[in-house]
């Protein structure tokens, strides 16, 4: 097949769609290589802020925003900077509806805005997680709308993203980085433009395949943690310490990985992506059952760590009713400032409507609401502790002193397993 033709003059090496936890690392990266970047989000108060040099995003610092405005990079609202970009990358949110069925809203947005600036020769890549198919079935013929024709005109592929935030030693750089192209010559272009900046670029055969793996990657995790959650649920009732069973288990060299149980699944990922997946395969006549089973067991953790919570309170004599609980992190994941799906709002959620006085302590959250009412915000980690009947720590933050924790908590429910068991501290 003929290479598509680009016979125009390129201001822009890449123009990224969306600027959040994804596009961003993918800016600095790239940045880094030389490469002249513009950014492109719908967000104006984002777009001022990174344009001051003030970062959104964990793991990018207000000090490398810094440095990609020296290098020439800067976002704006303004789509018509697209026609100036050599390669153009989409990874914008692909959230659930209030029904949870996957909302493509942002993708289709930003095809629809790639198509109405698309010129010969453009690499498009969607990075944004959604079901196979997506690439050639929706996006393609809203790029196509504009009178080119993809691996004709213009290349089209996909990568799926491998952001981890707040991972140390994990990044863009040294993740390897998954690409399938709608043809072999669309391909050879993904695979050249990654290679400049990733270390260990991998094709796969077509865009569908590297759909598919982002999802299977995220189906295994959210499927072993349901695995993990329910058997600490059994090994409560056995009288089984959960957690030293799975350090035991972990001794193995081979066929064994260690998952964690936990208060519930949250963030971007693990309790949003298999839903993807569920959707497509409900059209094909079937339900993936694994998925969804392990959904349902994840999203009872909360409720499940309600009634642990309920039942250490009534073993020293207290009553949920009239309690003040004090929540320790109430982001999805340690040492990251999102909350997005966090199993702390549930809880606080069922606490609430038990009669609980529910305040939190995390340093990364300035303000936090559950169903529209703000949560008292304890920004002394020891008052707050003095202060609670029942502390129960959800996210074992760096910023958080775990030897004073369990030293000042009066009682003290552990879901994370960081701390040992004593007369006033159980772990879930």
């Amino acid at each position: 097949m003929d290479q598509p033709r680009d016979d125009r003059a390129v201001e822009w090496d890449l123009a990224v769609i969306g600027l959040g936890y994804v596009g961003m690392p993918i800016v600095r990266e790239v940045s880094r290589s030389g490469m002249r970047v513009v950014g492109v989000d719908v967000d104006q108060r984002r777009v001022d802020g990174l344009n001051a040099g003030v970062s959104h995003v964990d793991d990018v610092s207000d000090e490398e925003v810094a440095g990609l405005l020296a290098r020439g990079f800067h976002a704006t609202t303004d789509p018509r900077v697209l026609a100036g970009a050599g390669t153009v990358i989409i990874c914008v949110p692909t959230p659930l509806d209030g029904d949870r069925r996957p909302d493509l809203g942002a993708v289709t947005g930003a095809a629809e805005m790639v198509a109405g600036r698309l010129r010969p020769g453009t690499l498009v890549v969607l990075e944004s997680t959604t079901w196979p198919g997506t690439t050639e079935e929706v996006v393609r013929p809203l790029l196509e709308k504009s009178g080119l024709s993809a691996g004709i005109d213009f290349h089209l592929a996909y990568s799926p993203e491998r952001i981890d935030p707040g991972n140390p030693v994990f990044g863009l750089r040294n993740t390897p980085k998954v690409v399938g192209g709608l043809t072999p010559a669309c391909l050879d272009r993904a695979v050249s433009f990654y290679g400049k900046f990733v270390e260990r670029v991998v094709p796969v055969r077509g865009t569908r395949e590297a759909e598919m793996a982002k999802l299977l990657e995220n189906t295994y995790r959210q499927v072993n943690i349901g695995l993990v959650n329910e058997i600490a649920m059994f090994c409560d009732e056995l009288g089984v310490d959960v957690w030293e069973t799975i350090s035991a288990a972990a001794t193995k060299p081979f066929g064994y990985e260690a998952f964690r149980p936990g208060p519930g699944v949250g963030g971007h990922c693990i309790p949003i992506d298999p839903s993807y997946l569920s959707h497509r395969v409900r059209r094909l006549g079937y339900q993936f059952q694994f998925a969804e089973l392990a959904q349902q067991i994840n999203d009872r953790m909360p409720a499940y760590v309600a009634e642990r919570a309920a039942r250490l309170l009534h073993r020293y004599h207290h009553c949920v009713n009239g309690a003040t609980i004090v929540l320790l992190g109430v982001t999805y994941k340690p040492d990251v400032a999102d909350d997005r799906e966090s199993p702390a709002r549930p809880l606080a959620r069922r606490l609430h409507a038990s009669g609980a006085k529910v305040h939190y302590v995390d340093p990364l959250v300035d303000d936090w609401t559950v169903e529209g009412v703000e949560v008292v915000r304890r920004p002394d980690l020891e008052t707050a502790l003095g202060a609670a009947d029942l502390a129960i720590l959800l996210q074992p933050h760096r910023a958080f002193d775990l030897d004073l924790v369990s030293a000042r908590a009066r009682l003290l429910l552990d879901t994370r397993g960081v701390l040992p068991v004593s007369d006033h501290v159980e772990r879930l």
